[in-house]
């Protein structure tokens, strides 16, 4: 990856210090990287990995512009925090976010329209270098800085982009909260489980082992879900028994659908 300056990450908390560990374990030199942290304990941590770490925007002051700027705080704070990095727009940075709900107006209002700026939805899988992020970027962002910023992402799993913003409400809906489906789905399994006669800790073991299991399995099969579903369904069989209530015309479908829906309104309101 071609850094043409610093690359400064902004909050160095979950998401940000999952983002950092892929970037360090894909080559990028910690002395390449700067972090605003503000929390003195974080900063020491950092120091600890060879990156230099400081307590807000004012200490960069004489610092080489960044060639990009990674948001990684909580929406909340956005208002406050951006502001002060208003400054490096104009030198050429390229501003990431990681942040829910903050849309391109929004940074085009704090920081200019002339900023450069890649909106981005990733979720809680990349804290182990397993996530799913999709991309937006307004029209400031040439193809060399979305290749970087692609890259970047790469750092903590897959990667996917989106032209039309209005997509990324459904990409938050789907990826954004799908890890909480699952973990549900891991809740149900062991519950019905636990119903049916299995031991607590033996139902929860199975029903967490199995999803991973499925989902590792899908993620290195070269066959899509509807095949591997049907790889393992006999016909007559406990499997297809199962599936004939989870893909009735009430069942599994409908029920993700209208959750989907839900989220994706809510992802709008947010948005605002």
């Amino acid at each position: 990856m071609q850094l043409e300056g610093p690359l400064l990450l902004v909050g160095g908390g979950k998401m940000g210090g999952a983002l950092l560990d892929g970037w360090l374990a894909r080559g990028i030199s910690a002395g390449d990287v700067i972090v605003v942290e503000p929390a003195e304990a974080g900063r020491t941590a950092l120091a600890a990995k060879g990156v230099r770490a400081v307590a807000d925007a004012s200490e960069l002051s004489g610092s080489p512009a960044p060639s990009v700027i990674v948001l990684a705080v909580k929406p909340q704070v956005m208002d406050a925090v951006v502001p002060p990095y208003a400054r490096f727009a104009a030198a050429g940075s390229v501003f990431l976010s990681v942040a829910a709900g903050r849309t391109l107006g929004f940074f085009a209002q704090h920081l200019g329209a002339s900023a450069a700026v890649v909106r981005t939805i990733p979720n809680t899988p990349a804290a182990v270098g397993r996530g799913m992020t999709v991309l937006c970027a307004n029209s400031n962002v040439d193809a060399a800085a979305r290749k970087v910023c692609d890259e970047l992402m790469r750092g903590v799993g897959e990667t996917g982009w989106v032209e039309d913003e209005a997509l990324i409400d459904a990409a938050t809906a789907v990826g954004g909260s799908g890890p909480a489906y699952v973990f549900y789905m891991i809740e149900c399994m062991a519950n019905a489980g636990i119903a049916a006669g299995l031991p607590e800790d033996l139902a929860r073991r199975i029903a967490r082992q199995t999803v991973c299991g499925a989902g590792e399995l899908a993620w290195q099969s070269e066959e899509p879900p509807e095949q591997l579903r049907k790889n393992v369904t006999s016909p007559g069989g406990t499997t297809a028994a199962a599936l004939d209530v989870l893909m009735a015309e009430d069942g599994l479908q409908p029920l993700v659908e209208k959750a989907v829906d839900a989220a994706v309104k809510r992802s709008r309101e947010l948005a605002g």
